[in-house]
């Protein structure tokens, strides 16, 4: 079978540069669009941060503003041909190529002209705790005058885990030190005395072992320890009391001096950095109505520079110079057109989940109807893909906390006697409800939590329900139960 050449004729379409970076900038978060604009206006010297009030010069990107019939299935797809930029001719008007380009919008409200004092105040107050690593390396140095015995200290204590555990296996401590097992071990039973108690710990055993020892408790702790951690983790009392041939009111008493043990000695230096949201929209409560709001903060207004534009038209560039400023000029407007099309976007989309959640921005989370993406982009006529790249990544400030957006879309329970279907969340909820206000000596089982439901004629699997409550993070009836 020989190589032979043919043509074929196909259909297909391509995504130009263009579309790519309107896509681009369409699921970018506010964070990453500051970063952005910022690294643009490096980039091209035809770009230029413009004052913050609002402009009536058509040059300054309103961001958020966006002409009528702007929108399309994807952002870009019905650029006119009056939106490409001729390629011959040295007198090409740019400034009615920019006017046409950014005039014509409507106002959008965004945080560069809304009343401040009507958006939510963040106060945050930052520093650097100490972390365990620098507690036990402190302790160390009181301690230790062998470099080294320092040098395997100071190995062990890079290795433990932000729960403070040893996380690699003796044997490896061995060979990055070249020592041998009793030297590893030596040092490691001095860490493992050190503050906190437990800490260098290889297993949950030994942690309140090393604990129980340190607080000098008396041998049937220990024995507990020892011997029935598997009972003591099921809150199985009655087995331990038999295996041990004690009183359940003995054990007990044992069970509750354990379970004041730390199982996590290094969680009071966790020092893992709080993940702080910076919302892309606000919906605000004002004057008794519900309003959105973009958030612009840190996002330089941009607009194109009239320098290089005379240049460019009063034929004083030539050659690679021209082709140069021509093409960071094309890549300036494009930028303009592509922020100002993604506020745009996403001001619409959030209008639209506003107007059909009013009940979760009113009421609470308790209130969340069912919803699709297919819903938003049928009202919007935009693609389901448009709404996709909106919703993710992106978070909205409401009176009830900052969600991301696709926290509003849920599938739908149904529910009996033409009642309207709940939301997924809203059953969640439910659930969290139910639960946080059982008694916790008798926790209520899936099975019990299924049958409360249906008397709120809501009707789902005690499958459904186990499934719920573990992306709740709440553990099963078994766990929650408490003897004190």
């Amino acid at each position: 079978m020989g190589l032979k050449q043919q043509m074929k004729q196909t259909l297909g379409m391509t995504m130009t540069p263009q579309l790519q970076q309107a896509i681009k900038i369409l699921q970018m978060s506010v964070t990453e669009l500051q970063q952005e604009v910022t690294d643009a206006l490096v980039d091209n010297p035809t770009l230029e941060e413009g004052p913050d009030q609002m402009e009536t010069d058509s040059s300054v990107s309103n961001i958020g503003a966006a002409g009528e019939g702007e929108d399309s299935k994807n952002p870009g797809e019905n650029t006119s041909p009056k939106d490409q930029i001729t390629e011959g001719g040295d007198d090409f008007d740019w400034q009615s190529y920019i006017e046409q380009s950014s005039g014509n919008r409507e106002y959008l409200p965004t945080t560069k002209n809304f009343n401040p004092d009507e958006l939510p105040n963040f106060e945050q107050i930052l520093s650097r705790p100490g972390t365990l690593y620098d507690h036990l390396l402190w302790q160390l140095r009181l301690v230790v005058n062998d470099e080294k015995e320092f040098e395997i200290a100071e190995e062990i204590i890079g290795n433990l885990n932000e729960d403070g555990y040893l996380v690699v296996l003796v044997e490896e401590l061995e060979q990055k030190c070249k020592v041998d097992r009793a030297e590893i071990e030596a040092v490691l039973y001095r860490i493992q005395r050190f503050d906190p108690p437990g800490v260098a710990a290889r297993n949950l055993k030994e942690c309140l072992m090393i604990q129980a020892e340190q607080l000098e408790y008396h041998d049937d702790i220990v024995d507990l320890i020892e011997n029935h951690l598997g009972e003591l983790e099921t809150k199985n009392y009655n087995a331990i009391a038999k295996k041990m041939e004690m009183e359940l009111e003995d054990v007990i008493e044992m069970c509750k001096i354990v379970h004041q043990m730390e199982p996590k000695p290094g969680r009071v230096f966790n020092n893992a950095e709080p993940s702080y949201v910076v919302p892309d929209i606000y919906i605000v409560h004002s004057g008794g109505k519900f309003s959105v709001v973009l958030n612009e903060d840190g996002i330089p207004r941009l607009k194109v520079s009239k320098t290089y534009q005379d240049q460019l038209n009063s034929g004083a560039l030539k050659g690679e110079a021209k082709a140069y400023v021509r093409e960071k000029l094309k890549g300036a407007v494009w930028l303009m057109r592509s922020i100002y099309q993604r506020q745009r976007t996403i001001y619409r989309v959030t209008e639209s989940i506003l107007h059909r959640q009013m009940d979760f921005f009113e009421k609470g989370p308790q209130h969340l109807k069912p919803m699709v993406l297919r819903d938003i982009a049928e009202e919007l006529e935009l693609h389901e893909s448009t709404i996709s790249r909106v919703t993710t990544n992106k978070f909205v400030h409401t009176p009830h906390g900052i969600y991301e957006l696709k926290y509003f879309f849920n599938s739908a329970i149904s529910r009996g006697d033409g009642e309207s279907d709940l939301a997924s969340e809203s059953v969640k909820q439910k659930i969290k409800e139910l639960i946080s206000s059982e008694n916790t000596k008798k926790p209520l089982s899936d099975q019990a939590i299924t049958a409360a439901l249906k008397e709120s004629n809501i009707n789902i699997a005690r499958r459904t329900v186990a499934k719920y409550r573990e992306a709740l993070g709440i553990l099963p009836s078994s766990k929650r139960k408490k003897y004190f």
